[in-house]
């Protein structure tokens, strides 16, 4: 857990410049700790293949990316037959530097893939195990990153969808950033990563998911999964259970080795459509009250729009501005005042509210 420190810095290099997209930064590590996959849905443009390769980077692992096409061969993806073998009567895929040896993956466009691509993918999503020829080798991988502008209609396509547990569904942002997203992107041009956060210790997460005491959440996650059937918004048996390794992993971000009901935020996640998600949202607001992270609360506050939730980010934002007496004080003021009244405010964000108050009236 002594790990889980490190992951907020990186999030920040990682998505420095980008406006709006933290949440999509945080959803990978989350993915990658769980090891599970992640699918984001949003129009060009919208900096999700930035965010996917400047994650990669701060994650340092072996990363393959590749834009699909109606016309891709299975060879750009898994490696050519290897020739050598060929002529000694073996039929072999040289996998070098291939997505199958890879530990971070980001497919573009992924419902492009022909039928022959999407059956050997979801050998490699769902059994790390690639099988081509007589080419069998287990596969690094980690994470597996799917984008797309929209989902598919195609009841095929739609149960390859499914194999990605998380969705996330992204759109430009708002026109109120626009002057925030030009001076970040011009920033973001030229940034350097120099922070990392090695694969190894997300494998070391990784490795404690499965020693999380989940026992205080099996009732009221099972309560909310009623809920939800009761509105007519009905998960695959495998996404419910799956979600749990999402909890958990969330547990131990947040450095416990109990999951409590402020980690079932994960869940909204899970559902896979955008009406899910937003009909889901009001479903579950009341198991949501409680949502708290303090290491992906961009991503907790997305999903469950609950004070409790936000107060993390604008304690982020708060000393962000102490430190380095920012123009933004005023502002982040009228942020916590319109979120809590003098009774709810967390004693941490209460503190930073006196310090912001002091400073901007220090000159008066």
């Amino acid at each position: 857990m002594e790990n889980s420190s490190r992951i907020r810095q990186c999030i920040k290099a990682a998505t420095h410049g980008f406006v709006g997209r933290e949440q999509l930064a945080e959803l990978i590590i989350l993915a990658a700790i769980a090891k599970e996959h992640l699918l984001v849905i949003g129009p060009p443009g919208t900096a999700k293949s930035a965010v996917v390769r400047r994650m990669a980077k701060t994650m340092n692992g072996q990363y393959f990316e590749y834009l699909l096409g109606r016309f891709t061969e299975p060879s750009e993806l898994f490696g050519t037959v290897d020739l050598q073998k060929l002529r000694e009567g073996t039929v072999e895929t040289d996998t070098s530097g291939m997505l199958p040896e890879a530990e971070i993956v980001f497919l573009d466009e992924v419902f492009l893939g022909s039928t022959a691509i999407l059956n050997t993918l979801l050998g490699i999503l769902n059994e790390r195990q690639f099988r081509r020829g007589h080419t069998q080798i287990a596969c690094p991988l980690k994470i597996c990153i799917g984008a797309s502008n929209s989902l598919p209609e195609d009841e095929g396509l739609a149960a390859f969808a499914d194999r990605f547990l998380l969705h996330l569904f992204i759109d430009p942002v708002a026109d109120n950033f626009i002057e925030d997203m030009l001076a970040g992107g011009w920033q973001a041009e030229y940034a350097e990563i120099n922070l990392s956060l090695s694969l190894d210790e997300l494998a070391d997460l990784s490795e404690q998911v499965k020693n999380v005491n989940l026992d205080k959440i099996f009732s009221p996650f099972a309560d909310a999964i009623r809920l939800l059937r009761q509105n007519n918004i009905n998960l695959s048996d495998r996404r419910v259970v799956k979600t749990l390794k999402l909890i958990a992993a969330a547990a131990l971000v947040n450095g416990r080795l109990e999951a409590e009901k402020k980690d079932l935020w994960p869940l909204f996640y899970v559902l896979p459509t955008i009406d899910m998600q937003q009909r889901g949202q009001e479903i579950l607001k009341d198991v949501f009250t409680l949502s708290n992270n303090s290491q992906l609360f961009y991503a907790t506050e997305s999903a469950t729009q609950q004070p409790n939730a936000r107060s993390e980010r604008l304690i982020e934002l708060a000393t962000y501005c102490i430190n380095n007496d920012d123009t933004q004080i005023e502002s982040v003021l009228r942020e916590i005042d319109a979120n809590y009244t003098a009774g709810t405010v967390p004693e941490q964000l209460k503190l930073l509210r006196a310090q912001l108050i002091d400073l901007i009236t220090k000159d008066v």
